[in-house]
């Protein structure tokens, strides 16, 4: 009840107010006596409830109720303004801390800085005005609180009032043909567009990704939607537990995805080929990747690896019994670097999650056997690596040998993909036919340069010791002879 009574005495002092500006505010009275839209709309218009005349943008004197008066260009009159005639309007006093807290305001005055850097403050086509102005996005007589359900630029009403321009073929091939014209179509088949169009306010709109004021192109490194900043910018909401709490989900993603191989990459290698959030769940048309869809999402990086597995045994056991394909062995967010110790039968091997020696045996002894193979590859390409680099310290000419390196690397590298298809034959031919043969291959014929490196040694100090000997003979028979 308390309530009620305050509401019914803020209504009261607000309506006395606008009629007291009415009644002062001579050009809204004969606007509105017209009746006119835009007096209509200035009605509830935070301007006119906060005492600002029409005067204070048009000009004149608002209060004569004489046209030639009012609308003398003497007394400042400018008629209706055009181009960035508009904003500058609007920053004559957003940009004016002292004249916003004159009317008790709180928004921050630096949104005029913010647009000027945006790219949004690129020229129009006609060269002498800027893309966007002020009322462009908020309006221009019924401009209300962003707070306010009615606002352009509420919550709810950010994607249809961006897509007006974003939305228009005509005008965006004006401006930059590349960008797609489809983003607001896709934003309502996602999962934060389907909220939105329900009326949650609080999931993610056009604003909350590109900013408002200060929106970037981005390609640019300051924008939030540049593929390093996409990470923070999701986690905002995501990793906010009392903002996330009524979505019952995880709010631990963005943890799991810096210590993940891919968020290694992006965020301390700065590698923007890596994926970041849209690159896995989307960007305008995000949603959380089906069971059916997650290999799809990974494939478009990892092809082969899916190609692999969608002929593999496993494709048909895991449809079965609808588990993910990629995410059942690594993951989602935290996904680790692939290594030897996630294949085998042992304890921490993925294979044994359902592999036993008395269940899914096949799969046990295969998942044995490709790991005894790799552990053997992996080892003699140490010891071909030590080798190689003995007969190098020792000055032998090694570099084809050397250079035989990288295929057995490369071999091993390729056990990583033809893993996928589960066939061991299939993995004997990289890590046998490929790996171990040129391993072989690259001791034998290190071990032959170190032998020969031995084998010059000892022959030089034979032919040292044959040569001292032949020339002390020498010497010898020489003082034998000076003697006689």
């Amino acid at each position: 009840m308390k309530n009620l009574i305050f509401l019914f005495l803020i209504t009261s002092v607000i309506t006395v107010q606008s009629q007291n500006v009415t009644r002062e505010d001579k050009c809204f009275t004969c606007h509105e006596m017209l009746g006119d839209k835009p007096a209509d709309l200035f009605k509830n218009d935070v301007h006119h409830l906060k005492g600002i005349s029409c005067s204070a943008c048009h000009g004149g004197d608002n209060t004569s109720d004489d046209i030639e008066v009012a609308m003398n260009r003497k007394k400042g009159f400018t008629g209706v303004p055009k181009g960035d005639e508009i904003s500058e309007k609007c920053i004559a006093c957003h940009a004016n801390q002292n004249k916003m807290k004159s009317f008790g305001s709180n928004l921050p005055t630096n949104q005029y800085q913010n647009i000027k850097s945006s790219v949004h403050w690129r020229l129009a086509l006609s060269g002498k005005e800027h893309i966007v102005q002020c009322t462009t996005c908020h309006n221009a007589h019924g401009i209300v609180s962003v707070k306010n359900p009615r606002s352009p630029v509420y919550p709810l009403n950010i994607p249809r009032t961006c897509s007006k321009c974003h939305s228009n073929e005509v005008f965006m091939r004006s401006f930059n043909p590349s960008l797609p014209v489809d983003q607001y179509q896709k934003y309502k088949t996602s999962q934060h567009g389907i909220l939105n169009s329900k009326g949650d306010s609080k999931v993610a709109q056009c604003a909350s990704c590109h900013g408002s004021h200060n929106i970037l192109p981005v390609k640019d490194v300051n924008s939030k939607v540049y593929p390093l900043n996409i990470p923070a910018t999701c986690s905002k909401c995501h990793s906010d537990v009392k903002y996330m709490k009524n979505y019952k989900i995880p709010t631990d993603q963005y943890t799991k995805f810096a210590s993940s191989v891919h968020g290694k990459a992006l965020l301390e290698k700065k590698d923007i080929n890596a994926p970041a959030c849209n690159d896995c769940h989307g960007n305008h048309g995000a949603v959380p990747p089906g069971v059916e869809s997650i290999s799809k999402v990974c494939g478009s990086c990892h092809a082969l690896n899916a190609e692999l597995f969608s002929s593999s045994p496993h494709k048909k056991v895991f449809d079965e019994k609808n588990y993910p394909e990629c995410e059942t062995c690594h993951s989602n967010h935290d996904i680790i670097e692939p290594t030897i110790k996630m294949l085998g039968v042992t304890q921490e091997a993925v294979c044994s999650k359902c592999h036993k020696e008395t269940e899914n045996k096949k799969g046990f002894l295969i998942a044995r056997q490709m790991r005894e193979l790799l552990e053997r590859l992996e080892a003699e390409e140490k010891n071909a690596i030590k080798l190689v680099n003995e007969a190098e310290q020792k000055g032998m000419e090694i570099s084809e040998t050397k250079f035989k390196l990288k295929d057995i690397r490369q071999a091993r590298l390729e056990t990583r993909t033809i893993v996928h298809s589960f066939d061991l034959e299939k993995f004997k031919e990289v890590a046998e036919a490929k790996g171990l043969a040129t391993t072989k291959i690259v001791i034998e014929e290190a071990k032959a340069a170190i032998d020969d490196f031995y084998f010059r040694r000892y022959g030089l100090i034979v032919f040292i010791f044959i040569n001292s000997l032949l020339a002390i003979s020498i010497f010898l028979y020489i003082k034998k002879l000076e003697k006689k």
